[in-house]
């Protein structure tokens, strides 16, 4: 039987047992996506499905942000004109979706992860550059 934990319970007492660092995928370009291999590591811990999705969702969220169009050649516009202090009163479109990125791998560590045992790591943190997923031990082993 798998012990469930909360994201709280993991983060303060729980021993790291190891982590994986899912590297940023250069194949198409310099735009901001992530290998989505599924680490031997997580085998035992996660359903190789469940993770594909999770890493293809931050990657459309990623490509979402860097998207231009109307809205980003309007802030862009609204910059120049005001000598980029417009951006002291409001949030950027790259901003909005960094917010929503952060936001979905919170409630994907609650629902999915922090129950297995494992925690995601976003990769703002780790300045883009890598996903860092981090194993917990399995505390209903050593009991």
């Amino acid at each position: 039987m798998v012990e469930t934990h909360s994201l709280q319970d993991m983060r303060q007492q729980a021993a790291v047992a190891a982590k994986v660092f899912l590297q940023r995928d250069y194949s198409n370009g310099t735009v901001c996506q992530f290998q989505s291999k599924f680490p031997s590591e997580l085998e035992t811990r996660i359903d190789k499905q469940q993770f594909e999705e999770t890493m293809q969702t931050l990657n459309n969220l990623y490509a979402e942000a860097e998207k231009l169009g109307s809205q980003s050649y309007i802030e862009g516009c609204l910059a120049c004109l005001t000598a980029y202090t417009v951006f002291l009163c409001m949030e950027t479109h790259y901003e909005k979706v960094l917010k929503k990125i952060a936001k979905y791998i919170q409630e994907q560590n609650d629902k999915i992860y922090a129950p297995r045992g494992l925690l995601l790591t976003d990769p703002i943190e780790r300045g883009l550059r890598v996903i860092e997923v981090t194993i917990f031990e399995d505390r209903s082993l050593t009991r």
